[in-house]
């Protein structure tokens, strides 16, 4: 495909493209560096958007805003559609790629906080997606082998090439082409590898793309983009002001390291996408998937909730009783026990699972350790024994499932003896670190290397019974629509297509 000339009156700022683009779709996460900086690998890809407004030609200045200071650079390989696509496969995909050339995917890291992923405020600002300056023919090229690298002030910071991505190009424009249509003159920004960071007024950041292993290595030429400070203060009344803390310090550095921050131990807790999928999906959903992949005996047994209209969502953090026997209780029963442990070392987003053995006789905690809990940080408590100070249990408001209330004190029934190893609770194998999700049904035990694929599945099997449900609601009978025959799967099939 041959590299489309400029006309004289086209907007200075989309001098490096074909035209303006209609809509710039960037990757989350991409390369495997950058990945295993940041500690995790998504399964798929994942997308935001950008306005076309947010280009910029090479050579521009682009303001970082007044009152923020985390301003970091993406280098990154852009591709260019040359013609419309829409549900193509791998195969094809890449030729409908007109272009490649080269693209600064800017962000201010003080503005991520109420996007939520969005990255309308962060990334969307005029001038923060530079383009070009060369386009380099798609077809000239073999899309696992091109390179991107950046410089800021002359000195090479980024260098990364396509074999280092978990998603090749092709498949990203296949999968963004089978939930909508590319149309000529779209941008993709294929992600960043390792080695963004901030910058600051006065830096100057370059990127180039190339293929130095196509014939004449072609190349993007160096695309130019000066930093300058901004002078406009965000208005209050309008909408929230910047904000930072070290976890986006850390980020936008690239590193804690970097930032100037002492290290810190990884946080407990679920990765927030995760969390989130699982918050949506009732237990009911999660066993059915667990049933169908062989795990029959995750469901803990013979426990209720004292909040049932609130989800329970964490990783487990275990606690052991054993029967009482009066001279165990003597000697560990009192002092700093392993009950008081675990209550102290409970953490961010964990849930204290306390084997009790089913017996009720007893309270396994009361008001105080539920406050501790609460002040800690946890996810919430179930254990398959009893709960003593119920009523100022339950207005702590930390999500607790419980065999039942009981006014007596542990040592009638149980001696604390130890906590983090594998117990079972409600007749069912708990393990440190499993992930744990309650809600009124009851409460359910993950793998934590299923958790992912299981929340995936039963958000898919929802949508289809709540298409199942309006059907029958349409006055539909339930045999062959539930489960559905293949006319009915047809159909539905259908439906998602064009939903």
């Amino acid at each position: 495909m041959t590299e489309p000339a400029a006309t004289p009156d086209a907007d200075p700022r989309f001098s490096g493209l074909p035209e303006r683009p209609g809509k710039i779709i960037a990757v989350h996460l991409s390369y495997t560096s950058r990945a295993d900086q940041r500690g995790r690998r998504p399964e798929h890809p994942s997308y935001f958007l950008k306005p076309s407004s947010s280009v910029a030609a090479s050579g521009a200045s682009v303001e970082r805003p007044a009152g923020t200071e985390l301003l970091a650079f993406e280098g990154e390989i852009a591709l260019v559609i040359g013609t419309p696509a829409h549900r193509v496969g791998a195969e094809d995909a890449w030729s409908h790629v007109g272009w490649i050339t080269a693209a600064n995917d800017l962000g201010v890291y003080d503005l991520r906080a109420n996007d939520k992923g969005s990255n309308v405020r962060s990334k969307g600002r005029d001038g923060y997606t530079p383009v070009g300056p060369q386009l380099i023919d798609a077809a000239s090229v073999d899309p696992d082998a091109l390179r991107v690298r950046t410089w800021v002030d002359g000195e090479l910071v980024q260098e990364d090439t396509t074999a280092g991505l978990l998603f090749g190009l092709a498949q990203i424009v296949a999968d963004l082409a089978q939930h909508l249509t590319l149309e000529r003159g779209d941008v993709i920004l294929t992600g960043t590898p390792a080695g963004s960071s901030v910058i600051g007024p006065g830096d100057v950041v370059e990127v180039e793309v190339d293929a130095p292993s196509a014939p004449g290595a072609p190349s993007s030429g160096r695309l130019v983009t000066k930093i300058v400070e901004g002078e406009q203060p965000f208005d209050a009344e309008l909408g929230a002001l910047p904000s930072v803390d070290d976890t986006q310090r850390g980020e936008a550095w690239g590193s804690r390291e970097a930032a100037g921050l002492p290290a810190q131990e990884k946080t407990p807790g679920l990765d927030p996408d995760l969390r989130a999928k699982l918050e949506q999906v009732p237990v009911a959903g999660l066993s059915q998937q667990l049933r169908q992949r062989g795990l029959d005996n995750v469901t803990i047994d013979g426990v209720r909730p004292m909040h049932p209209g609130a989800k329970l969502v964490g990783l487990a953090r275990t606690l052991r009783f054993v029967p009482h026997r009066e001279d165990l209780f003597a000697s560990h029963g009192g002092g700093y026990n392993a009950q008081k442990r675990a209550f102290d070392a409970v953490g961010e987003g964990e849930v204290i699972v306390i084997e009790a053995r089913g017996e009720t006789g007893s309270g396994t905690l009361g008001d105080i350790l539920a406050i501790r809990a609460h002040a800690g940080g946890a996810a919430g408590i179930v254990t398959d024994g009893g709960v003593r100070d119920h009523d100022a249990v339950a207005e702590v408001g930390i999500p607790v499932y419980s065999a039942g209330a009981h006014p007596a004190v542990l040592g009638r029934r149980h001696v604390p003896w130890d906590v983090d190893l594998t117990i079972a609770c409600g007749g069912t194998a708990v393990q440190p670190g499993d992930v744990i999700v309650g809600d009124a049904d009851g409460v359910v035990v993950i793998p934590p290397g299923m958790a992912e694929e299981v929340a995936d599945a039963a958000l898919a099997k929802e949508a289809e019974d709540a298409w199942i449900a309006e059907r029958v609601a349409e006055g539909h009978k339930v045999d062959g629509l539930f489960p559905m025959n293949a006319e009915w799967r047809a159909r539905y099939d259908a439906w998602r297509r064009q939903a």
